[in-house]
């Protein structure tokens, strides 16, 4: 079985790290907005929640891809082939997990592609909130069922 991202949102402190590991691995500059991960503050609830891709079995934004540039990888990173994308975003508006962002100044879509299997969001975690591990039966259903939650809070996009 291969590794997969966990999130523990009871772990995260807010600090975005994570955001800041990702977009200086995918652009060599500390700019959030770049980064394939989102940490969402939820003040209400005094919790902060790391956003990220959750490689979907049956990936919303492969299926709306005009052009087949939306493919899984030999590690099963669901990943952006940008010499095939048109740029036509509608992969953005299928993702359920919102995660798919646009980056204006260079013209290509931001996506989680694990960092073809080292992970900096993981790496550089301080609190543990994001780990990548060997995807076993109990990591698997923990991953579905957060992804049933945010499905259920934000709406599925069909």
């Amino acid at each position: 079985m291969s590794k997969i991202l966990i999130i523990s949102p009871e772990k995260c402190t807010g600090c975005r790290t994570c955001e800041l590991a990702c977009s200086f691995n995918k652009t060599n500059e500390f700019n959030p907005k770049h980064a394939a991960v989102s940490v969402i503050n939820y003040d209400e609830a005094a919790i902060s929640v790391p956003m990220m891709c959750m490689q979907c079995e049956d990936p919303s934004c492969m299926k709306v891809c005009p052009v087949s540039a939306i493919r899984a990888n030999e590690l099963g990173a669901v990943v952006i082939d940008s010499d095939k994308c048109i740029g036509c975003k509608m992969c953005i508006s299928a993702c359920p997990i919102g995660n798919i962002t646009y980056n204006s100044k260079e013209k290509k879509l931001i996506k989680c592609d694990l960092c073809d299997g080292n992970p900096m969001c993981a790496e550089f975690c301080p609190s543990g909130a994001i780990e990548f591990k060997e995807g076993n039966a109990i990591f698997l259903n923990k991953k579905k069922k957060i992804a049933e939650k945010f499905k259920e809070l934000f709406g599925e996009v069909e």
